[in-house]
């Protein structure tokens, strides 16, 4: 799947097939800068945070040339191959890198994982992204776990802020906010909570293994977290409680079947505008990521 969209305009043409109210020697319009781009980065630093995640810092050359506005913005990240010392990465960032991707051999090409941007400090030339930790089982949380500096991935990522790899985006209207995640997207959880405006009521749901997997969540909003220890709890534990009067936005993202779970909940029985649900499916239990982007439902 591509994160890019080329836009599409329609033009009127002369029959001399030149366009309506300009003239033959008038010189095309240059094509819009993309907004993604591939970037060469190597590990600068990696923690273990809590212990099902590790955070793991990245730096390289053009790192100030990467941007985001979205709290939730997504990136790839390529890993090696086993044997390789940095990921085949495809040749070029237009909106066909998806395809060249896949056309290089499934045996050597770059390891593709969606992650969330963490923190990103452009200037000081800092990417930060968080791992959830699940031992051996996935190629990138093997990865994680033996992150050491000068260790090089590749990242496409966005060069604009308005790109149209994130989802928060609660309407101006909006008197309260629901948010559900796992580890998966704690970090985008995270984020969210730490930019939203002083006050604003927040109803959230997070699941991680263990309780020394909770985070310390800053935010100036008027939040009640409530954390979950056992797996695929949220829809229960949502269904059971008591939601703030208003207008709601909920953000809904973690594992595929638990979404679908809460929204439907939200949308059938407590009568939420169903555009007012934005709802991602993470990962889904018992498969992985690569099979989940050949049948086309990847992030």
């Amino acid at each position: 799947m591509t994160e890019t969209a080329a836009p599409t305009t329609a033009t009127a043409t002369t029959a001399t097939g030149t366009t309506a109210g300009a003239t033959a020697a008038d010189p095309a319009p240059a094509p819009a800068p993309a907004p993604f781009d591939l970037f060469a980065l190597h590990v600068l630093r990696a923690e273990r945070l809590t212990p099902s995640m590790v955070r793991v810092v990245f730096g390289g050359p053009g790192m100030p040339r990467m941007a985001s506005a979205g709290r939730d913005q997504r990136i790839k990240l390529f890993l090696p191959s086993a044997g390789q010392q940095a990921p085949h990465l495809p040749d070029s960032a237009d909106d066909e890198w998806y395809a060249a991707w896949q056309a290089l051999d499934p045996a050597t090409r770059g390891i593709m994982r969606t992650y969330t941007i963490r923190e990103l400090d452009a200037p000081a030339g800092e990417l930060t992204v968080d791992f959830a930790a699940h031992g051996d089982e996935g190629p990138a949380s093997r990865w994680a776990l033996r992150a050491r500096p000068g260790d090089r991935v590749g990242v496409f990522a966005p060069v604009v802020e308005e790109n149209l790899a994130f989802e928060f985006r609660p309407p101006a209207d909006t008197d309260w906010i629901l948010l559900t995640a796992d580890p998966s997207a704690l970090p985008a959880i995270a984020n969210i909570l730490a930019h939203l405006p002083r006050s604003v009521p927040v109803r959230a749901w997070i699941e991680v293994p263990t309780p020394e997997d909770r985070q310390a969540l800053p935010t100036h909003a008027d939040a009640d977290i409530t954390w979950l220890t056992a797996s695929g709890t949220t829809p229960e534990a949502i269904r059971a409680a008591t939601l703030p009067e208003g207008t709601p936005y909920a953000f809904v993202v973690g594992e595929s079947s638990s979404v679908k779970s809460v929204r439907r909940h939200l949308v059938t029985e407590r009568g939420f505008d169903r555009k007012r649900v934005k709802f991602s499916g993470y990962w889904r239990q018992g498969t992985s990521e690569d099979a989940l982007a050949q049948s086309g439902e990847a992030a």
